[in-house]
């Protein structure tokens, strides 16, 4: 059975600053929840809608309505489960191997993407502005689809930690070098900019390299690419420019 006020309290973690207090989020779905129990993230408890299996204790697993479920979803399709989880303590990140930046990714879809992304292409360290949206919104969660188990993402005053980095920072820009017709590129960071206004002007000033996506379209009216659609095109032609050098 849960009480009127678990459900309150977990509806809460929907806002990020009650998961800053409680320092715990949510996570909703088999696929999502099984990864995470499999990671370092420490289980708080699930609630599911019938009997399930996750190789969890008793006492962290409770059977409830799909109503009770229903008003601690943040999802608008509820799904059969959702549990809850510490939130991991601040890391660091590795330099010594590709690092992705994010300049004030302000949409949750698309910073979770870029996580799962980041999983795909073997990117294990994220640098984030602090503007950046909250690892931790539900939406993230939910896109990252389980790979923010394997991704260490770190936020941080973004201009003061590329200022200290020695290795290349490369700049996704409208006017850049053509990414097609790079050769090997040394591992370094890869600056991915704000949905509406790109890489700040702050944040220009330490790229080292500036590349762009080509437009190959007879209109050519197309302003930009979702920026989770040119991260996946960046990585996919960084690890491909590596690779054919190996």
């Amino acid at each position: 059975m849960v009480t009127k006020n678990q459900i309150k309290r977990i509806k809460s973690l929907h806002q990020k600053k009650y998961r800053k207090e409680y320092q715990m989020f949510i996570a909703e779905g088999l696929k999502v929840i099984h990864e995470l129990l499999q990671s370092s993230f420490v289980l708080e408890h699930i609630y599911v809608t019938k009997e399930m299996d996750f190789g969890v204790p008793e006492h962290q697993l409770t059977v409830v309505s799909e109503e009770d479920l229903k008003k601690m979803s943040a999802l608008t399709t509820t799904p059969n489960c959702l549990a809850v989880f510490h939130c991991l303590e601040n890391q660091t990140v590795d330099f010594s191997d590709w690092v992705v930046a994010l300049d004030d990714i302000r949409d949750p879809g698309n910073l979770g993407t870029i996580i799962r992304l980041c999983d795909w292409f073997g990117i294990r360290h994220i640098l984030c502005s602090t503007e950046t949206v909250d690892l931790y919104n539900p939406k993230v969660i939910q896109a990252t689809m389980g790979s923010v188990s394997r991704v260490n993402l770190v936020y941080a005053e973004l201009q003061a930690v590329l200022a200290t980095v020695e290795a290349p920072v490369y700049g996704t820009f409208l006017g850049g070098d053509n990414i097609y017709e790079m050769k090997a590129v040394q591992p370094g960071v890869i600056v991915m900019g704000n949905e509406a206004n790109g890489i700040s002007a702050e944040i220009e000033q330490l790229v080292s390299r500036k590349i762009t996506i080509p437009r190959f379209g007879n209109l050519q009216q197309t302003e930009s690419l979702n920026v989770a659609m040119a991260t996946s095109i960046v990585l996919s032609e960084f690890r491909r420019s590596v690779f054919n050098e190996q």
